[in-house]
């Protein structure tokens, strides 16, 4: 899949936005220095967030190089340690390259392997494990318990899930969902969603 726009272009930062990426899994490349977002996200007043979750934020994605600067800024946060991250888009939308620049960003080494045979790839860093599922081909219910799901959900623990409609009613509400729908000129339109106090953290 071609990366549309500029690389390297930096996002628009306002309320309600986040950062941009592309998807065609392995074929990264740094296209310019990480642009410094600190000074643009936008101030939450923690105390009406608390009453009014979930949070949104939006943007369009042009290069993958937009999703390497949202997999870094998430991969920075504290709160990251212990997320479970919804990934949800159609076949191609960059849910998987999204993972691996993620992934980089914490620290994983090697090839990133795609789940959806495997329907998890674990990976154990020193200060965190962390587990990848692609629940595409997951049928059977049962599996969920002798696969130990279950257990892994329960404990400490980095969480991202591909295609967790395919495990409905297992999974436990993830604190944030990743939405990535493909335009007709490739781009893409993201939405981060905050579901539990912890994923406002990630937003914030």
């Amino acid at each position: 899949m071609k990366a549309v726009g500029q690389p390297g272009r930096e996002a628009r930062f306002g309320r309600g936005q986040v950062h941009p990426c592309h998807a065609d899994l392995g074929k990264s490349q740094r296209t310019g220095p990480l642009p410094d977002f600190r000074n643009q996200l936008r101030t939450v007043d923690l105390s009406a967030v608390e009453r009014h979750l979930p949070i949104v934020e939006t943007a369009t994605w042009n290069t993958e190089e937009d999703t390497r600067a949202l997999a870094s800024r998430l991969a920075a946060h504290p709160s990251i340690a212990n997320a479970f991250i919804e990934l949800r888009g159609e076949l191609g939308a960059g849910k998987t390259t999204f993972v691996r620049h993620l992934l980089q960003a914490l620290g994983v080494q090697g090839r990133i392997k795609s789940p959806t045979y495997a329907v998890v790839e674990p990976y154990e860093l020193e200060r965190m494990n962390i587990w990848h599922f692609d629940f595409y081909r997951f049928s059977d219910p049962r599996e969920w318990e002798d696969a130990g799901f279950r257990d892994i959900f329960s404990s400490p623990g980095l969480k991202l899930a591909e295609w967790p409609d395919k495990a409905a009613g297992l999974l436990p509400p993830a604190d944030l969902v990743l939405r990535i729908e493909v335009q007709a000129d490739e781009t893409r339109q993201v939405s981060l969603q905050a579901q539990t106090p912890s994923g406002r953290e990630l937003l914030t």
